[in-house]
Parts: C-alpha cells; sequence; structure tokens
C-alpha cells in the first residue's frame, strides 16, 4: 500500500481546506485510515481516524470543525477542515492500519495565519 496525501497551503484563520489521502497497491488490506499532525517542536498527534466500517474518531480539538471523508471510488479519503486556527499550523500525515503495520504518506503543510 502507498499513500499520497495533498492539498495542504496557507489559509487566513475562519478558512477552510480539504487534504486529500490517496491510497494506491492493495488497498483491500486497510483496515483503517488516520490522519494526524505534527507541529514545529511538538509530537505528532492524531487528528481523526476512520476504520474500514465508517466509524470515525476525532480529536476533541477537532471535534465539529473537521470532517473525514471517503471516495471509494477513487481510493481517497479526504480531510474536510474547517473554521482553521492558526494553532492548526502543522504537517499533515494520513496513515493506514494493515494487518501488523503502519504505513505513512509523506506529509502536507498547511499554514493558518492569523
Amino acid at each position: 500500500v502507498q499513500l499520497q496525501a495533498f492539498g495542504g497551503g496557507l489559509v487566513q484563520a475562519g478558512g477552510s481546506l480539504r487534504l486529500s489521502c490517496a491510497a494506491s497497491g492493495s488497498i483491500f488490506m486497510i483496515n483503517a485510515v488516520g490522519w494526524y499532525r505534527q507541529a514545529p517542536g511538538k509530537q505528532r498527534e492524531l487528528v481523526a481516524r476512520r476504520s474500514r466500517g465508517g466509524s470515525t474518531n476525532y480529536a476533541d480539538s477537532m471535534k465539529g470543525r473537521f470532517t473525514v471523508s471517503r471516495d471509494t471510488a477513487k481510493n481517497t479519503v479526504y480531510l474536510q477542515m474547517n473554521s482553521l486556527k492558526p494553532e492548526d499550523t502543522a504537517v499533515y500525515y494520513c496513515n493506514a492500519e494493515l494487518a501488523g503495520k503502519v504505513v505513512w504518506g509523506q506529509g502536507t503543510q498547511v499554514t493558518v495565519s492569523s
């Protein structure tokens, strides 16, 4: 399985961005897809995690602002981010949980200006 994350950019506070995580390879092996972020000087943290069955968990600070969705035909999982805040500035990563291992995509930078 390979993952490619894209869609980051520069946005003003209060704005929106949609990140995409496109998967290729043995898609059927994916049990869950997660979005994580890492701000400068901080540890990587969970943003949201969507299971194969569709249930999604969000970090408390993202609830109500961020939404994960999936386009099965495109093998892509999206992270819709609304009401962005400067503290959302980070490199965002997606990962895929397979049996026995986790695959990471490259990060995409999100910068929110005040």
